[in-house]
């Protein structure tokens, strides 16, 4: 062993042991992983930094943009409105959302799609009187599954993809990972279906500052439009439309008639209902029944920088100029360009329009404006900003615009008109120019310690390969393997990737393993595709903890998840894809 293989080795067990020890983030971890390549010469100063103009961080930014724009669209909430507005079984239930963000992975960056699904999923509980903790760790696995079916499902497609193109001068194209994993979430999907039930079934979710707050009384003005869907139709019909968490608490007719919202009320174009409810939950119905929010498209001071405008929870306080005041006498638009798009009161049902309800202090305010100047507004006005989630009430989207866009960059790239990181990345650039996201948004989307990984580990895994370290492991694995056919061969570098992605993450585990797998297939005479495809679906499937994949860890809290529920239902379903996933792969990329 050289002095470069065995600093080459030195800093991977050292990466290891950083990623399990987790005191660090794994994006310094990363860092610190590219310096000491770089110091100690393993990874020549010039390209230390060549990761991070790779095309893999411009693919998995661009992504995590329009999956942002989509998820923000309403357009799959709407759909799963139409197809399961009634189900109350508990199974039924896990069929559809498993099977809805498995599909949704197939489109659109897995942990994009589990997140728009989430709140979907807390509805349904609600509704079957069911713990959240048997949906979401079922749509995790499930989003992961969906995301092997094409390159931009997931980052390790996406890494592969990269590495294939380096190693053997060909990438992989947007649907070449489809055949094999289609089978595998169709079968995921049906072992879910039922292993939901080796999760326990009463676990409550970790509290949040969101729980904390716990305002969820707001009332607001929804305005009837040519475009809405409930004209001619009566208040039953538009309740229907709404959240279960949103009632209809009052109907302004030609601006001044007040009349009972009463269920067989008939709805003309002009009305004003006046909804009470979560921001979250209105922002969704409002978007559902095609209704417009009072005062959302009143211009404020941002000049045309979209970006800076946005919806903000205030308190009144103590001393402030509200108290006993009501927006219209207070001229709060036209003196302070602040527009007031809902009101909070404690144990307190409003039927007045708002900008007739006089405030007090205590009450609660969604508040939009100028992000810049709200700061100077606020403290003039005696207003107190509440933090710890995000209001999004007033700022409605395009729905079927950046559904068009994906499509659009995935035929592009389907047909070999576009390379994936120059039609993606025109694609998040169009979600903002057409509105459908706004450039603080789309920052927002970006998961930048992700970014920062991929960008510090490409060199570092590149030094692997280049001081002939991965041969030597590939030396080993091919002396377990000589006497394994190619089916065992495939099952090890699965297993392989599996056992290490927990500890290096699924984009980490690529860079890593990959290497290993192609001088592995090339010491046994095989076609290195099939042993790339292997680590593709080992490093995408951790199903064993909630830390090796974002899904996994984004439903920790919110199931109440504890570290060994992962197993539970985690190691069988490991065992269906290695099972079935070596088969498929023999199938559809022969190794020989």
């Amino acid at each position: 062993m050289t002095q470069a293989q065995a600093f080459a080795f030195a800093i991977l067990i050292g990466l290891m042991v950083g990623f399990i020890w987790g005191r660090l983030r794994y994006d310094l971890i990363a860092v610190l992983a590219l310096l000491a390549a770089v110091f100690t010469g393993i990874v020549p100063h010039q390209a230390a930094f060549s990761g991070f103009g790779d095309d893999i961080v411009i693919i998995v930014a661009s992504a995590l943009v329009v999956s942002a724009a989509i998820e923000r669209s309403g357009v799959i909430e709407a759909f799963l409105h139409r197809v399961a507005p009634s189900s109350t079984s508990v199974q039924g239930q896990v069929v559809i959302l498993v099977a809805a963000v498995s599909v949704l992975s197939v489109f659109i960056k897995n942990i994009g799609a589990l997140a728009m699904m989430i709140p979907v999923a807390f509805q349904m509980a609600r509704r079957s009187n069911a713990s959240p903790s048997s949906f979401l760790m079922p749509m995790a696995f499930g989003s992961l599954l969906g995301g092997l079916t094409t390159l931009v499902g997931t980052s390790p497609n996406i890494v592969v993809s990269r590495m294939r193109e380096e190693l053997t001068g060909r990438p992989f194209n947007m649907f070449d990972f489809t055949p094999v994993g289609i089978g595998l979430a169709a079968a995921g999907v049906v072992f879910l279906s039922f292993g939901y039930r080796l999760l326990p079934g009463e676990r409550e979710a970790v509290p949040t500052m969101e729980k904390a707050l716990n305002i969820k009384d707001y009332m607001t003005e929804a305005r009837i439009t040519a475009t809405s869907s409930v004209i001619g139709k009566s208040i039953s019909n538009l309740s229907t439309l709404l959240d279960e968490e949103v009632l209809v608490t009052g109907l302004i007719r030609n601006e001044v008639e007040r009349l009972m919202p009463l269920p067989d009320v008939v709805l003309r174009q002009g009305d004003i209902v006046l909804l009470e409810g979560d921001p979250q939950a209105l922002e969704r119905g409002i978007r559902r029944a095609r209704l417009e929010l009072e005062g959302h498209d009143r211009p404020t001071e941002a000049k045309g920088v979209d970006e800076e405008i946005a919806g903000i929870e205030v308190v009144i306080g103590p001393k402030s100029v509200l108290i006993g005041q009501t927006a219209k006498r207070l001229a709060l638009y036209e003196r302070f360009n602040i527009n007031l798009l809902a009101v909070s009161r404690s144990n307190k049902r409003f039927t007045e329009r708002l900008r007739d309800i006089v405030l007090r202090p205590g009450d609660v305010l969604v508040l939009k404006g100028d992000l810049v100047l709200l700061p100077t507004k606020l403290m003039e006005l005696g207003l107190l900003p509440l933090a710890g989630r995000e209001i999004r009430l007033g700022n409605p989207r395009k729905g079927l615009v950046p559904v068009l866009v994906l499509a659009g960059a995935m035929v592009l790239t389907a047909f070999g008109l576009l390379p994936v990181a120059t039609a993606f990345f025109t694609a998040a650039v169009l979600t903002v120019l057409l509105g459908s996201l706004s450039l603080r948004e789309a920052y927002e989307a970006v998961d930048w310690p992700i970014l920062i990984m991929l960008g510090a580990l490409i060199p570092v895994s590149e030094s692997i390969r280049t001081t002939g370290g991965a041969d030597i492991i590939a030396g080993g694995l091919a002396q377990l393997s000589s006497t394994l056919p190619v089916y065992g061969a495939l099952a090890m570098i699965m297993v392989v990737a599996m056992a290490a992605t927990p500890f290096l993450n699924n984009a980490a585990t690529v860079l890593v393993v990959a290497p290993i797998a192609v001088t592995l297939a090339q010491r046994l005479g095989y076609n290195p595709d099939a042993f790339l495809m292997a680590v593709a679906v080992g490093a995408a499937c951790d199903f064993l903890t909630p830390v090796g994949h974002q899904c996994n860890t984004l439903v920790l809290g919110p199931g109440g998840y504890r570290f060994g529920d992962y197993w539970r239902l985690g190691l069988p379903l490991s065992f269906i894809v290695v099972v079935l996933g070596v088969p498929l792969i023999q199938l559809f990329w022969p190794p020989v």
